[in-house]
């Protein structure tokens, strides 16, 4: 038995087994979260009526705001917000006509004549 100077057992134990390398670290910088929240903001505006118009303004601006943040940090992701600029531009240009085109049909109505609303000819 193997005892030390205090007279206390003295426990050897095998060594631990040796541990597997982590992963090496990537070199790649990681992609812009703002690039990929524009996409899919941009994506939105364009798939959603109505709502789509203010959420294409809520796209552009956050793009914008990821290609000064890219182009600070060196990330990934400036196709990304190029894409979601580009479909937030045309939700918002598409939705914007929409509305443009309701508000001059109902400036037409209201101030057209009393005949053209009369059903009282048939």
């Amino acid at each position: 038995m193997d005892y030390n100077s205090s007279g206390q057992y003295n426990y050897n134990y095998p060594p631990a087994p040796p541990q597997p390398p982590g992963p090496p670290p990537s070199g790649e910088p990681n992609t812009n979260s703002k690039s990929i929240t524009a996409l899919v903001l941009g994506i939105l505006a364009i798939a959603i009526p109505y709502i789509g118009f203010f959420i294409g303004i809520v796209a552009i601006i956050i793009a914008a705001l990821s290609f000064k943040e890219i182009k600070i940090t060196n990330e990934k992701g400036h196709g990304l917000s190029v894409a979601g600029m580009v479909c937030g531009i045309i939700g918002t240009v598409i939705y914007g006509l929409i509305f443009l085109f309701f508000i001059v049909v109902i400036i037409i109505a209201a101030s057209s004549p009393d005949n053209f609303m009369n059903y009282s000819n048939f």
